[in-house]
């Protein structure tokens, strides 16, 4: 009868962890329950059944458990579970053919320091030098660094 009862524990210890892994993740109710169900079944196969036994079911627990999941997550459940979306966009990402160092431009919205400008009709997310810049004042830039692009105001 303990033996049923073992893997039961054993089954039910499983499940748990797969429930903890993929419905639940984080530590809750699911991972400690499936923890102390385990430990549970190996220590009454230990009492139960002794030695060889005991250490039967501690060696079925410790690999057979990590191997489920790992399978889960290698079979079709696992994988529509599972992200693989690859980004490939840039965030501002700014034409130099349009938009050079030295281009004159005109504030779209308040620069407080960061806005849009439009240069050479373009629109360009910048940085301003530190200072505000009320929206239609015209602006240089002075340097590009990847998608960063830092205007000062001019003051004619």
């Amino acid at each position: 009868m303990n033996f049923l009862i073992i893997i039961f524990l054993v089954i039910l210890g499983i499940v748990l962890l797969l429930i903890e892994v993929t419905i639940l993740p984080g530590i809750t109710v699911a991972g400690v329950g499936s923890f102390l169900v385990l430990v549970y079944s190996v220590y009454l196969a230990f009492t139960s059944y002794g030695s060889l036994v005991g250490f039967l079911t501690l060696a079925f627990v410790l690999i057979v458990s990590p191997l489920l999941v790992y399978y889960f997550f290698k079979g079709k459940a696992g994988k529509s579970m599972v992200l693989n979306t690859v980004i490939t966009g840039v965030a501002n990402e700014i034409n130099p053919e349009k938009v050079k160092v030295g281009d004159i431009g005109v504030t779209i919205g308040r620069l407080a320091p960061m806005g849009k400008i439009k240069v050479n009709d373009e629109v360009v997310e910048v940085r301003s030098t530190g200072a505000f810049v009320n929206p239609g004042e015209k602006v240089k830039i002075i340097s590009i660094e990847k998608s960063l692009v830092t205007v000062e105001p001019l003051n004619l």
